[in-house]
């Protein structure tokens, strides 16, 4: 079966700015509230929101953007090959609202290892999860996103694939049949 695009180059920024309404609707601001991107994709979508978020704020350089890697607190870390990724969290995360970003939501242990690694960082005061994509009927865990950029049903054997102009291509969002 032939890849079947989810979200073009212009379906891809309305997303990202009706996110960025969102998150404005409740952190205001931001003054007490930073943004985390999960390694190695998420950091993607973490940068484009704070980017996006200062432009309608016309706030520059204002939001407190971090990149956290979640290898080592992987429940199959140790069964595959992964190589870690760069931490870079240099703001104090005590007592703020973390907005957890990643690009795809699936099983949820991505997420819930990036909680678990968050917590050497200092206790939020609260957590929301942001994702691009949710596979909704994949959970293996009770996780759910509170801003969910498209909701896709998809099936054990299928792929989501989020191609980024960060990384040389442009913005697309794929589901791509696995044989």
């Amino acid at each position: 079966m032939a890849p079947r695009l989810l979200l073009s180059p212009q379906q891809f920024e309305i997303t990202i700015h009706r996110l960025c309404r969102q998150l404005i609707e409740i952190h205001d601001e931001f003054q007490d509230s930073v943004i985390i991107g999960l390694q190695p994709r998420g950091i993607y979508m973490a940068h484009r929101i704070a980017k996006t978020l200062e432009q309608i704020l016309n706030k520059p350089a204002g939001i407190a953007v971090g990149e956290l890697d979640v290898t080592f607190y992987r429940d199959d870390f140790r069964r595959k090959d992964l190589v870690p990724n760069r931490t870079n969290i240099d703001f104090v995360i005590e007592n703020k609202n973390v907005i957890l970003v990643d690009d795809v939501l699936y099983t949820g242990r991505t997420i819930r290892a990036g909680l678990d690694a968050m917590m050497a960082f200092g206790r939020p005061k609260d957590v929301e999860l942001l994702v691009l994509v949710d596979r909704r009927f994949s959970r293996n865990l009770p996780i759910q996103a509170k801003y969910i950029g498209k909701t896709v049903d998809t099936m054990a054997s299928e792929k989501v694939k989020v191609e980024w102009k960060e990384t040389g291509g442009e913005d697309h969002v794929w589901l791509l049949t696995q044989d």
